[in-house]
């Protein structure tokens, strides 16, 4: 109950009993009235004490009621203020209540999210197994693709071996009957009737011609500012590449030693070059850390070959595809590239940094020559490695392959020049000549077309021409005012192109 309503029934409380007194007090005057009906004179006494006595009395209840009514005002209002009171409560608990319900809808609402999430994570779970089931049987199916391929390689690998076996025949049959011809003087009747007919046989054939040893420098060119560290011949073609450190890759024709072509874009110096046997594409090996490929038709780039972090020293495309591409790299990496698709899909580390490095014949398998001196032999595919020999005392420079492919030429530090196998790299000749000193760690060597002769630059500006059925020096070339940095053969025998560090390019016939 408010008190209000108390203060209400007790102000009722108080009239009526004022009420009540009053009637008391009638009923207790009845005998004065009485009494007037008498003489005067006999009750003037007794009406004047009973008048003294209804005067106080009535002071009395007039200050009851003053009383009465203080306390009515008092009441009055603290029942106001018990009101308010009330009021702001109520306001607080309709504000407590709207906040509950919010609350309530709230926790409602993240029971219904906590419930889709447990759902969720159902499914996960349900879908986890599902795709670590398929990774079982995916592992079990790689399993047994790894021991069939392994099974697959060691048979190929017989296979191998049985070829060897064979050509190692072959050549053994050569190699006496050759010495039969030469015992009877018909050396060069054997060469035409046993190599050339195997030369004929070959794409390009009708272009070849026996080398010459060249001895006259037929142009003597200006080609690059700084120094010129790789230059090639066009495949079955005169046209002569060059690279330099002016960061340009030039074309020229030697026979009027005239600029036919200026490849442009290239971000630092080039390192090495090498062109597509379809002689439609030149790539650059670059210290920019790239490799950059051009058309040569158009002469723009079409392909930035990114992948190594350190500058690019050497790179070949194989001689059965113009597609694919090897680079090696002061990261000490080697990486195969897609030159159709333009990235790179093998990478091949190891611990020695790669200098020099050429494709095989059949393009199955990658010859390099390392800082460490060590000639080795990779799988072009898979990246393993195949087999190795300790070829230069110092840092190899240079590789070059034969025509036939059977014979790799490998330069070193230790200016010493080597004639391996290509297949078990054992050594079949090793050419030296006082005062010739291998330049750089990037100082190319080359094999004459017809496999007859080796061409070498040196450090005083000379080139030493080797035979290499003599085993000694035919040739010495000198025009060069600065260190010999490169040499090539055009594969139509002639003519020999050499590089300087001085960015002189000379063509010899």
């Amino acid at each position: 109950m408010s008190r209000e309503v108390l203060a209400r029934e007790a102000i009722n409380h108080a009239l009526k009993a004022l009420n009540k007194r009053h009637l008391i007090e009638e009923g207790a005057h009845a005998p004065a009235y009485i009494a007037l009906s008498r003489p005067i004179i006999s009750q003037g006494s007794e009406w004047k004490e009973k008048a003294e006595n209804l005067e106080m009395e009535l002071q009395q209840c007039y200050k009851a009621q003053s009383r009465l009514s203080e306390q009515l005002v008092v009441e009055v209002a603290e029942s106001r203020a018990l009101k308010a009171s009330l009021q702001e409560k109520e306001t607080a608990i309709a504000e407590l209540e709207k906040e509950l319900n919010q609350t309530r809808d709230e926790c409602s609402q993240l029971k219904t999210d906590l419930e889709e999430k447990i759902r969720a994570l159902e499914l996960l779970m349900i879908e986890h197994q599902q795709l670590k089931a398929q990774l079982e049987q995916m592992a079990i199916k790689a399993k047994n693709a790894e021991a069939e391929n392994k099974m697959l390689v060691d048979r190929w690998m017989l296979q191998k071996m049985q070829d060897a076996e064979r050509l190692n025949e072959a050549n053994a049959l050569y190699e006496d009957m050759i010495e039969r011809l030469k015992a009877s003087g018909l050396e060069k009747l054997a060469r035409e009737q046993v190599d050339g007919i195997v030369r004929r046989s070959e794409e390009g054939a009708e272009f070849f011609a026996e080398s010459t040893v060249p001895s006259v420098c037929s142009h003597r060119i200006n080609a690059h500012e700084g120094g010129c560290a790789s230059i090639l011949f066009e495949y079955n073609s005169s046209k002569l590449i060059s690279g330099g450190q002016d960061r340009s890759v030039k074309m020229w024709d030697t026979s009027t030693g005239s600029l036919t072509h200026n490849l442009s874009g290239c971000l630092g110096s080039v390192l090495d070059l090498a062109i597509t046997h379809d002689n439609r594409f030149v790539i650059a090996a670059s210290s920019s850390n790239n490799l950059f490929v051009w058309d040569v038709s158009s002469g723009r780039i079409r392909h930035t070959l990114t992948g190594h972090t350190d500058k690019v020293c050497a790179v070949d495309v194989s001689k059965v595809s113009s597609r694919h591409v090897v680079s090696a790299a002061y990261d000490r990496t080697i990486k195969v590239w897609d030159l159709q698709k333009g990235y790179c899909t093998n990478t091949i580390i190891f611990h020695s940094n790669c200098n020099a490095l050429c494709f095989s014949t059949d393009g199955l398998t990658i010859c390099s020559g390392h800082v460490d001196g060590n000639l080795r032999l990779w799988d072009s595919q898979t990246g393993k490695l195949l087999s190795e020999v300790a070829a230069h005392s110092l840092p190899i420079t240079s590789i070059s392959l034969s025509r036939n492919g059977n014979v790799v030429l490998t330069s070193g530090r230790d200016n010493v020049h080597n004639l391996f196998d290509g297949r078990s790299l054992e050594a079949c000749g090793t050419f030296r000549a006082t005062g010739n000193r291998v330049a750089s760690n990037w100082s190319r060597s080359c094999i004459s077309p017809d496999d007859n002769y080796i061409a070498a630059g040196s450090a005083d500006g000379s080139i030493c021409i080797w035979s290499i059925s003599k085993a000694d020096i035919v040739s010495t070339l000198k025009e060069h005012t600065a260190p010999v940095l490169s040499c090539t053969w055009s594969g139509l025998g002639k003519p020999l192109a050499s590089a300087d560090k001085n960015g002189i390019v000379c063509t010899w016939t």
